[in-house]
C-alpha cells in the first residue's frame, strides 16, 4: 500500500469516515471507523496531514490526533462545502475535506485548549441562563396579568410582583395559581444565583491571564469581552492584520463590486456574532461617555458629527477589534491617544 500523506476525516457521533491519498493524489484508503477504533487506527499510521471540519467536537479530536504526532488542520465548514462534488454522504464529505486541506489558499482554525473551551462554555451558559431568567420573568408577568395584577417594566416592577406572590393575604391570586407562581419564583431565584456565580467566574478568568488584563485597559472592553476574546481567538496570529479579525467578527461592509465599481453595503455579520454584539455594546458605552464628558479621540467626535450614533458605534467596534488584535499579537499595553496641540 502506498504511503498516506493526507487524510480527510469526517467526524460524527459514532461512525467516522476516512478518505486518504498519497503524494500523487491517488486514493489509498476509503473506509468507515467506529468511534472506539479511531485513535488505534491513527496511532498505527505514520505522520500525515489530517483535515477536519471545525465543529463542536473537532477541537477534542484535533488534540488527540496531534498527541499521536499527526499534523491536524481545522477548516470552517463553509470553506469545505464547495469541494463536495455531488450528493451528501459521509464519504463525499471526507473526500471534500481531503481535497480542501491541500489547497494552498485554505484558511484554517486554531485548535483550542481545554481551558479555552471551558471559558467559552461559561459564556454560552451565561447566555442560556439570561434567556431563562427573561423567560421566567415574562411568564410571571403574563400569568399575573391574567388576574389583573400588573407592574411597571423593569427590575422594581418585577420585585413588586414577587412581593405579591409571597403575600398569602392578597386574595387577587387564587390558591392554585399562587402555587404555580411560587414554583416560578423559586426557579427564578436559582437562575439569578447561577447568573451571579457565572459572572464571577468570567471576571476571574479575564483577570487570571496577562492578555486579558491588558485587553481590559481598552475603552469599551470589560472583563466579559476580554474573557471572550482570550477564549475565542486561540491564536491571534492566524489573522494577518487586525482588519482580518474585524472581518471574521463581521464588522466590515459587505461587498458587491464588479466591473471596477466598488459597492459597499451594511456590515457582513459573518463570523462570531457573540463578540460582535459585545463590541458594539461596548462602543455604545464609549460614545455615550464621549457625548457627556468629551474624549481625546477627535476622530470619534468628527464621526459622530457626520454619521448616526449606531453607525459610529459599528465603526468604533471595528477599531476596537483591530486594537485588540494589535495588543494580543504585540504584547504591548494600551496607550491613550495624545491630544493634538492647537
Amino acid at each position: 500500500m502506498a504511503t498516506i500523506v493526507t487524510i480527510g476525516l469526517d467526524i460524527a457521533k459514532s461512525v467516522f469516515q476516512i478518505h486518504g491519498i498519497d503524494a500523487a493524489g491517488a486514493v489509498v484508503v476509503r473506509r468507515k471507523l467506529s468511534r472506539g477504533r479511531v485513535l488505534a487506527y491513527f496511532e498505527a499510521l505514520p505522520r500525515c496531514v489530517i483535515g477536519l471540519e471545525a465543529c463542536n467536537t473537532s477541537h477534542h479530536w484535533a488534540r488527540e490526533l496531534t498527541a499521536l504526532g499527526h499534523d491536524v488542520r481545522l477548516m470552517p465548514a463553509q470553506y469545505v462545502k464547495p469541494y463536495v462534488k455531488r450528493g451528501k454522504t459521509d464519504a463525499a464529505d471526507a473526500e471534500a475535506i481531503c481535497e480542501a486541506v491541500t489547497r494552498p489558499t485554505m484558511r484554517f482554525v486554531a485548535v483550542k485548549t481545554p481551558e479555552q473551551q471551558s471559558v467559552m462554555m461559561l459564556h454560552r451558559v451565561r447566555l442560556m441562563l439570561n434567556r431563562q431568567r427573561t423567560q421566567l420573568s415574562n411568564a410571571l408577568r403574563a400569568h399575573m396579568a391574567g388576574f389583573g395584577v400588573v407592574a411597571p417594566v423593569g427590575r422594581m416592577g418585577l420585585e413588586r410582583l414577587l412581593s405579591i406572590v409571597a403575600d398569602c393575604a392578597d386574595k387577587r391570586i387564587p390558591t392554585d395559581a399562587r402555587v404555580c407562581l411560587e414554583m416560578l419564583v423559586r426557579q427564578l431565584a436559582v437562575v439569578k444565583t447561577q447568573v451571579l456565580e457565572n459572572d464571577r467566574r468570567i471576571r476571574e478568568s479575564a483577570r487570571a491571564t496577562e492578555v486579558g488584563r491588558r485587553l481590559m485597559a481598552i475603552p469599551g472592553v470589560g472583563p466579559l469581552l476580554a474573557s471572550a476574546f482570550v477564549a475565542s481567538v486561540a491564536d491571534p496570529r492566524v489573522f494577518k492584520t487586525g482588519r482580518d479579525l474585524a472581518a471574521w467578527i463581521g464588522l466590515v461592509p459587505k461587498q458587491n463590486s464588479s466591473g471596477g465599481k466598488e459597492r459597499l453595503g451594511g456590515i457582513s455579520r459573518a463570523g462570531n456574532g457573540y463578540l460582535r454584539q459585545m463590541l458594539v455594546v461596548g462602543a455604545m458605552a464609549v460614545i455615550r461617555q464621549a457625548q457627556r464628558h468629551g474624549t481625546r479621540r477627535a476622530w470619534l467626535l468628527q464621526l459622530l458629527a457626520r454619521r448616526a450614533t449606531k453607525v459610529a458605534a459599528v465603526a468604533l467596534a471595528n477599531k476596537t477589534a483591530r486594537m485588540v488584535w494589535a495588543l494580543m499579537t504585540s504584547g504591548e499595553v494600551y496607550r491613550e491617544p495624545a491630544v493634538a496641540a492647537a
